[in-house]
């Protein structure tokens, strides 16, 4: 999605994402040209970086939320659900691709240890048992942290898994690309501030978490039931312990639509009022590569049903 097709409320100062530079979510930051101009302050760790969102020493938290082989980053759900109040403003899909990265003159052959994000080795399980099945696989906080130690590494003979931006930072060579088990990995970001909803463009999404009442038969039926009536579509439902007991659960879900949708608003009075405990984590446009044309679309079916509207009332009678 490129920024320049969804105006900032607001200007956007300071950015914390996970850090060192180099990460894929820096690599996502720099597709949008706003957030690419903005200074990046680089966390250890995600929950750190919407803590520092939160308190309000960065106007965004920009974080990773979904991949496409591994699905949610917990990490990043449970903060957002249980930790901190911030409420989603874009989503980027990013192309994941991941290389072997090492000190300048290291063979294949060579590699001992394996360095990245548990993520990201995850999604290399099968290039790493075909090509390197004796290598140590050591466990960093992010893709750029494994790339920034493998460069500080006296001896040849560690590689990391890890971007093409933080291999060229940290000054390694890519000795083995695309390593990824899938060419479709993607991974699925999200930018957060403590205030604030993006206007409705069309092409909306709204991300709710649902909180059971009470464990009784037929309680998520019931939750689900409120969005079937109003044939609003679920683009994710994902159900996450509430750390409160075995089998107590709440569920996260995506549908499409924005709040300012008066279906969307309806069906989230009835949800908090009478069915589950609701916590909102935001409207916001939906990325992807139709994204751009459906909000074409939209914006002129909206503006030819509001020239519509205006001629049939310039015929009521004054009284």
């Amino acid at each position: 999605m490129d920024a320049a097709e969804i105006p900032s409320p607001a200007t956007v100062e300071t950015i914390s994402f996970l850090g060192p530079a180099g990460t894929f979510t820096e690599e996502a930051l720099f597709t949008q040209a706003d957030y690419a101009s903005a200074q990046h302050v680089p966390a250890a760790s995600l929950a750190e970086a919407l803590e520092a969102a939160s308190s309000g020493r960065a106007t965004l938290a920009f974080v990773p939320i979904e991949n496409s082989i591994e699905g949610a980053v917990n990490s990043t759900v449970d903060s957002l659900v249980f930790e901190v109040d911030l409420l989603i403003q874009r989503e980027v899909v990013l192309d994941v691709h991941l290389h072997l990265a090492a000190r300048p003159g290291t063979t294949l052959e060579a590699v001992t240890r394996v360095l990245s994000i548990p993520v990201a080795s995850a999604q290399c399980r099968r290039y790493l048992a075909d090509h390197l099945p004796n290598a140590e696989v050591v466990a960093t906080n992010s893709t750029a942290e494994a790339a920034r130690l493998v460069g500080q590494e006296p001896e040849r003979g560690s590689a990391a898994l890890a971007t093409k931006l933080a291999a060229e930072i940290y000054d390694l060579e890519v000795i083995a690309h695309n390593v990824e088990d899938h060419p479709n990995n993607q991974t699925r970001f999200v930018a957060l501030a403590p205030t604030g909803l993006p206007a409705p463009t069309g092409h909306d999404k709204t991300s709710i978490v649902c909180f059971q009442r009470e464990d009784r038969p037929g309680s998520l039926h019931g939750i689900l039931s409120e969005f079937a009536a109003r044939s609003i579509n679920l683009t994710k439902l994902e159900s996450r312990p509430t750390k409160q007991g075995l089998g107590d659960y709440c569920f996260l879900i995506d549908l499409e639509g924005h709040l300012a949708d008066e279906v969307i608003a309806d069906c989230l009075r009835v949800l908090h009022a009478e069915i589950a405990g609701v916590k909102f984590l935001g409207s916001y446009p939906a990325a992807g590569d139709h994204g751009p044309a459906m909000r074409i679309r939209a914006d002129a079916a909206w503006r030819e049903a509001d020239a519509w509207v205006k001629s049939l009332r310039s015929q009521i009678h004054p009284i």
